[in-house]
């Protein structure tokens, strides 16, 4: 349920190095997460060229539930956004791990710091 190939925030967003960007990571939500926050009708996501700081809000999920606030995983400059997702915000819950991903960053630094590998993830879910 929770790729070995990518890492995990405490938030629910999850990162997969590299992107399809030169140097970018990819960003999007967990399965756990959407899961929670059931049928996603709207997706507020930072813009190209935009600097995101790693911890801090930078987007927003909007359910038939509630508001969820998207955190940045890392550091660094937004270089892609997935604008399939304006037209289909249900690619977040369909498929979190594939068409469903947000954004896409370049990073200011490291990536890693903070995060979890999928065990990690999955005993944060079940503690």
């Amino acid at each position: 349920m929770y790729p070995d190939d990518l890492q995990y925030t405490a938030e629910h967003e999850w990162v997969r190095t590299p992107g399809e960007h030169e140097g970018a990571v990819r960003i999007g939500i967990t399965h756990y997460a959407q899961d929670a926050l059931g049928d996603i009708v709207y997706v507020s996501l930072p813009e190209v060229g935009e600097s995101v700081t790693a911890g801090s809000t930078c987007g927003e999920l909007e359910s038939t539930k509630s508001v969820s606030d998207v955190y940045a995983p890392v550091t660094g400059e937004v270089v892609a956004r997935n604008e399939a997702l304006d037209a289909t915000p249900e690619l977040v819950n369909d498929d979190p791990y594939g068409g469903g991903w947000l954004f896409e960053v370049v990073p200011a630094g490291e990536v890693g710091e903070g995060l979890m590998d999928a065990a990690a993830y999955q005993a944060s879910l079940e503690g």
